[in-house]
């Protein structure tokens, strides 16, 4: 099985979510919920998590989370692992209890924070356990509407301040809000069976890819293939570092050799693997033969031309250059 893509930065939003294997039942009593409850304000003193939603479902659970130390990873290897245990003890039962590795979604939360905490907190009431969040006990929809100290673990406080000042102006209008229904857009991506690797807008993406693309791409883990870059950023980066217009990366003449255009072609094949088809139509090639010579032709000579081979980690590290985060 294909290994999921894990991107890690000091206070990464990642929505999180696990399924009983085979979808059986992670959670058969009230205690198996109060377990969980306390493992997460466990984790959030051990590990410096901040959990700002959660909610348990029968044969699964949702967090939305802040990681100020960049640990999902850690994190969740404690969840998921010591509730197992737990569980298993408690039931008499041995074995995975999990249908394996956890899904995490890197989150933009400057524009997803609001939909995706009403989003966790719905969804007793999409699967119709209750009738409005507020009946349902096993979520921290009830932690939003109470100033209880017991809810002070919750990290409530940045989401609620997107609602004004006051307490209890942040909470009315938390009500009014979570009571509409979720945006069509984000169900279709949280309830398709695969989930991206990231959530957010445009300029928040390209600054993921930017980043991590050099360090994540791998062939086990094929998600990683998200962050390539856009091909028009490929042909770009060419024409600036050669000092052409990009007309010279559409066309060739026979027996004039077009370095340009096929090192555009060879970066396309090698940081985004798409198809030889795919390539040979962003490149005017007629024959996707064609594509597949200039390719193998041009890893053979950055193979023994160290010149070349200097130009084209240049290339790279001028498409995947880091960008610190802000």
């Amino acid at each position: 099985m294909s290994r999921p893509l894990r991107i890690e930065y000091e206070d990464a939003w990642y929505h999180v979510m696990n399924r009983g294997r085979r979808r059986e039942e992670v959670f058969t009593c009230k205690q198996d919920y109060k377990v969980f409850v306390e493992l997460l304000q466990e984790t959030v003193e051990k590990w410096n998590l901040r959990v700002s939603s959660y909610c348990l479902m029968p044969n699964h659970y949702h967090l939305f989370v802040q990681t100020p130390d960049s640990n999902i990873s850690r994190c969740m290897r404690h969840i998921d692992g010591v509730y197992t245990q737990r569980f298993n003890r408690a039931h008499g039962y041995d074995g995975q209890l999990f249908r394996g590795r956890y899904k995490a979604m890197l989150v933009d939360a400057s524009t997803y924070m609001l939909y995706l905490v009403r989003y966790i907190h719905r969804n007793p009431q999409r699967a119709g356990l209750v009738e409005n969040p507020s009946q349902y006990l096993w979520s921290s929809h009830r932690g939003y509407v109470s100033n209880a100290k017991k809810w002070d673990w919750l990290h409530k406080n940045v989401v609620l301040g997107k609602f004004g000042k006051g307490k209890t102006d942040q909470i009315k209008k938390y009500k009014e809000f979570v009571a509409h229904d979720d945006k069509e857009e984000l169900l279709k991506i949280l309830e398709s069976t695969r989930w991206p690797a990231t959530l957010g807008s445009k300029s928040f993406i390209e600054k993921i890819k930017e980043r991590f693309f050099g360090d994540k791409t791998v062939d086990y883990v094929p998600q990683s293939r998200e962050l390539a870059p856009e091909i028009n950023k490929i042909k770009e980066t060419v024409c600036a570092f050669y000092g052409i217009d990009t007309t010279v990366l559409h066309g060739s003449r026979r027996g004039v050799w077009n370095e340009p255009r096929n090192m555009a072609v060879y970066l396309s094949r090698r940081l985004r693997n798409d198809s030889l088809s795919l390539i040979g139509s962003h490149f005017n090639f007629t024959k996707f033969s064609s594509v597949s010579s200039a390719v193998d032709r041009m890893d053979k000579l950055i193979s023994k031309d160290s010149a070349l081979r200097k130009k084209m980690l240049n290339l790279i590290n001028a498409i995947t250059k880091s960008q610190e985060y802000t």
